[in-house]
Parts: C-alpha cells; structure tokens; sequence
C-alpha cells in the first residue's frame, strides 16, 4: 500500500477545500503523496491530477443524463487507477453523487472511504443515508447539526467546522479589496457571481447582467465585478459583458475579493452564499434549472430555503429568487432594498459575524486530526 492519500473535488468549492485539507495534512506528514481528480488550487497545493475537475461539474438531471457516459468512463477509469495504486485512504471531497460510487467500490476492497462535505440530507433525498452508511468509512461534516444524522444513523462522523470560517477574517478588508481591483469611486459596488458551472452561467449570467441594468438606471454611479471560476467561463462572461455595455469588470477568479469589495451580492445558490455570509454582506440568491429538474426536485424538497444563509439561521434573512421569480426585475429591485437599507445591512452583518464565530473551529486540524488514523 501506498504512502498515497486519493482526492475527488467536483467543482470550484471543492477545490478550495481540497486545497485545504491537503495543506492541513501535510502540515503532519509532509512526505504525504496525493492523486485524483482536482482543480487548479489543489494542483497547486500538490496534487497529481489525473482528471479535471471540471469534468464534474454538471447539474440538473437534463445535463447530467447528456453527460452520463463520459462521467460513468472518468468513474470507471479512476476507481480502475485506485484499486490498481492502492491509497491508504480515500477521501471524496462533496460531488456526492459520483464519489459515492467511487468510495462504494474502494471500501468493498479495504480502501478506508471518508467523504468530506456531507451531502445536503437534511434538505432533500434523505434516503441517501442508506448509501452512505454502504459507501463511506468515515463522514467529516461542516455544520454542527449534521453530526447527529450519522450519529443515528450509525455512521462514523467528525464535525470539523467549515474551512471557509476559519481562512476569512472575522473583519472583511472592503478598502484593501477595491484597492486590488481599482474599485475607488464612491459609487456603490454589486458582485455578480452566476456560478461555477456552464450550464448555470448561461442560464444565469444574462439574468444578472439585466438586473445590472437596472440598478444602473437608479443607481448611475453603480460598478459591476463578475468573477469566473475557470479560463473558459472567464471567455463566456467577457463576451457577455461586452455585449451589455455595463460597467461590469470580469475577473479572473478572485471571487473572494469580489465579494470582499461589494455592497451587495448576486449569486447563484450554493457554497459561494455561505462565503458572501462569512464576508458579512448582504445578498441576493437566485437559481435556475431547467423545468423538468425543478419538477423533480421540488417533492423532494423538506425545508422552505435552498441558500445555506437561511439554512443555517432557519428563516429568509437573504431573498431567493429562483424560478419563475428570477428575473431581471425582482433581483435589481432586492437588490436596491439592500442599498437603499443601511440599518437593515447593519443588522445582518451581526447576525452573520455571530454565524462565522460559530463555524469556526480550527477546521484544519479537526480534519488532519479525523484522518491520521488511516494515515498510521
């Protein structure tokens, strides 16, 4: 067996906390190897890639089920490689839908499976449970709630706290950040962040740049950044900007510092809204699937939220739009509440300062601490 620990992360948020594990692991072992399907920050961080992990990132049923047979071959050809190289311990990094698969195959032959980044059983399609508890050897989870649900559900689990919680200052740095992105006018600054993946960008980033529009007309001093998580989604939202005729700087990548410099933030649903809360700021969620995904995910559905802000606080302290509610119109005009509501700004960036002091838990070492048994 190998002195090798393999890695899955299916789409920029995974990266990053793979990134982060990585870090926190060969802090212990620096003689550490790692291998797997990863994004740029994990490559940096060191590991072999043998797939991009933009490869996995799809969603929806209708893009998933057009991109079935390359995403069975990549599965096929990477458990092929680990049951080939032996790692000493596996670990899927969220994208649960094909790291179960993965870490199914692994454990059935003595491969340790810990998944990191519980799937949002809690939310919708708690019947994965059953699957969990055949697939994985050990979960690490980011909220402390979750725990509980492997707990009886007989499942080994850590809670090790959100890695975001600890890496973002408790005092976002908003000068320092439009310094970096020459963002010194008065005017106020919108982060627009349509997502990670193709498909939601296409179907996102007309939208915000529309409600962009519009906040223009009533707001003429407002700028606009709009980060890429790749080199190729960074191509198809500079052509849609220029297109626009908006005062929108496309980045590429600094989601963060975007998010850091802004006033307010529109973005797709997802890891990225419970940043913007880490950031204390106030935001606009929005999501669109298409019809048929949004028909067959709705029954499944057990809590009134989908952003993990309102999640975690268990009321609507941010608007979602999603659907048929989002619009060009309805999110420039949540937005301007937000400008136009300094009070209201101020009471939210308490209530997320207290959400980030509870997240934060040296997530780091809780992780490195969860896996060196397997690692001995």
């Amino acid at each position: 067996m190998s002195h090798t620990v393999g890695l899955i992360a299916g789409e920029a948020s995974g990266d990053l906390l793979g990134a982060e594990l990585i870090e926190a692991l060969k802090s212990r072992q620096p003689d550490l190897q790692f291998e797997g399907i990863a994004g740029p920050k994990m490559i940096a961080a060191g590991t072999r890639a043998l797939a991009s992990s933009e490869r996995l990132s799809v969603n929806g049923y209708v893009e998933v089920l057009r991109h079935l047979p390359g995403l069975l071959k990549l599965r096929r050809d990477v458990v092929g490689h680990f049951l080939r190289n032996h790692p000493k311990v596996f670990v899927g990094i969220d994208a649960p839908d094909f790291n179960f698969g993965v870490e199914e195959r692994l454990k059935a032959v003595g491969i340790p499976a810990v998944h990191f980044v519980s799937p949002s059983i809690w939310a919708w399609r708690g019947e994965r449970i059953h699957r969990i508890r055949k697939a994985v050897s050990h979960m690490l989870v980011v909220f402390p709630f979750e725990a509980e649900i492997y707990e009886k559900a007989g499942i080994p689990v850590t809670y090790v706290g959100h890695p975001l919680a600890d890496r973002l200052p408790l005092e976002p740095d908003v000068a320092g950040a439009r310094t970096k992105l020459k963002l010194e006018s008065s005017g106020p600054v919108i982060a627009l962040l349509p997502g990670s993946r193709q498909g939601e960008v296409k179907r996102l980033a007309p939208i915000l740049l529309q409600a962009a529009k519009i906040i223009l007309q009533a707001k003429p001093s407002a700028r606009f950044v709009m980060p890429a998580a790749t080199a190729s989604l960074k191509s198809v939202l500079q052509s849609m900007a220029q297109s626009s005729s908006l005062p929108v700087q496309v980045l590429d990548g600094h989601s963060h510092e975007a998010m850091t410099a802004a006033d307010v933030v529109l973005l797709a649903s997802g890891t990225a809204t419970l940043e913007a809360a880490l950031l204390k700021k106030p935001m606009v969620i929005t999501y669109r699937v298409p019809a048929i995904t949004y028909w067959l995910a709705k029954g499944k559905l057990y809590l009134p939220w989908v952003g993990l802000p309102n999640i975690l606080l268990k009321r609507f302290v941010v608007p979602e739009l999603l659907q048929e509610n989002a619009t060009p119109e309805k999110i420039a005009q949540a937005t301007l509440d937000w400008l136009d509501s300094p009070e209201k700004c101020a009471e939210l960036a308490a209530e997320f300062r207290r959400l980030h002091e509870t997240l934060r838990c040296n997530a780091s070492e809780r992780i490195a601490e969860a896996l060196m048994p397997f690692l001995e």
